[in-house]
């Protein structure tokens, strides 16, 4: 038996670094992604295939730890798999991508996702998506050593075209909310600096969240209510900042549902450029290019713009009416050569479906 897979990249257009924080997030996913060409094997062995690379993993014995680098997702979901209970065997998987690796918009958990169709319709697997979700987490958080939350694979996995999808990352429940952006464009903006999860200061920041709760007495920072109240019994300044980004990050989330809803698509800019200058000041994830690339929009009449993603590198993303997109390129590209930085590269993300067999 053999097949072909697509599993797609995605945007978040608010709520960031709140999924590991048990709150809201609200992305959708992009026509770009991970498409994987596989068939079965009985031999027990996982061939895995992408740009040139091979890898061959055992799959008996295969555990946390055991496989490096790139092939640690793949196998890892094969390992999360037989861990949650689901007869998977050998397959020889090909990937290829359409998706700039390490730009922010999740080319991990596409990986991830792919595999997890892949191996579960070649042996015949009925398996649900949100129960795939976590067995895609848990190949990230435990097999590529990266502590995530479900956002990424949420997307990847639930979303459906022309929507985003609003996700309570405490309960894994969803909903659909209409991405109608009239004369408005979502706008990526690759700045070039490449990121990597796995360097430790995505992982720094997770640790400083679940120290605040614990310091707060609440399970998770989506539980503060009393921000103010909080951020008093808190001396630690970083602490401080932590907290004060998340609680605020899952309020815009909540506003800019309601922007969205009301058709009043326009004045969700002024919530995107809210959360960037958050990430920068509070959460301290963003970069230079990132920050310039957001000034520099604005400047050029873009409705507001953030970072997305884990930070240090990857993507912005831009709300600009379709008309002011040429002025918004010109801009950002100006001010890059101020820098004596290369141009961006540029991507209209078009809200698209989640991962699917495409024969």
């Amino acid at each position: 038996m053999n097949g072909v897979w697509h599993a797609p990249g995605r945007v978040n257009l608010i709520g960031e670094h709140t999924d590991y924080n048990e709150g809201l997030v609200l992305p959708f996913a992009l026509p770009q992604g991970i498409t994987v060409e596989g068939e079965q094997r009985d031999d027990g062995l996982l061939e895995l295939h992408s740009g040139g690379l091979r890898e061959v993993v055992e799959l008996a014995g295969l555990a946390p730890g055991k496989v490096r680098g790139w092939a640690a997702y793949p196998a890892g979901v094969a390992g999360a798999l037989t861990e949650a209970g689901y007869l998977v065997g050998g397959a020889t998987l090909r990937f290829t991508s359409d998706l700039p690796s390490g730009s922010g918009l999740s080319s991990s958990a596409a990986l991830e996702c792919a595999t997890a169709l892949a191996l579960t319709d070649l042996y015949g697997v009925k398996a649900d998506r949100r129960d795939l979700v976590r067995v895609a987490q848990r190949a990230e958080n435990a097999y590529a050593g990266v502590p995530s939350g479900i956002l990424d694979q949420s997307a990847s996995l639930l979303c459906e075209a022309d929507h985003a999808l609003l996700l309570d990352c405490r309960t894994g429940m969803s909903s659909r909310v209409p991405l109608n952006l009239g004369d408005h464009r979502v706008l990526i903006v690759d700045t070039g600096v490449r990121h990597a999860l796995e360097d430790g200061r995505y992982a720094d920041r997770r640790a400083e969240c679940e120290e605040a709760a614990r310091r707060l007495g609440v399970p998770a920072l989506r539980d503060v209510k009393d921000l103010a109240a909080s951020l008093s019994l808190l001396t630690d300044p970083v602490l401080r900042r932590r907290v004060q980004h998340v609680v605020t990050e899952n309020h815009r989330v909540e506003a800019t549902v309601g922007l969205l809803r009301a058709g009043a698509a326009a004045d969700v800019g002024a919530m995107l450029t809210a959360s960037h200058l958050s990430l920068r000041d509070l959460y301290q994830v963003s970069w230079p290019q990132a920050d310039v690339a957001v000034e520099a929009a604005v400047k050029g009449r873009a409705r507001g713009g953030r970072m997305v993603g884990g930070g240090f590198g990857g993507s912005v993303i831009v709300l600009a009416h379709r008309d002011a997109l040429p002025a918004v390129r010109e801009s950002i590209d100006a001010a890059y050569a101020a820098h004596g930085w290369s141009a961006p590269s540029y991507l209209e993300a078009v809200p698209s479906r989640g991962a699917a067999r495409l024969s």
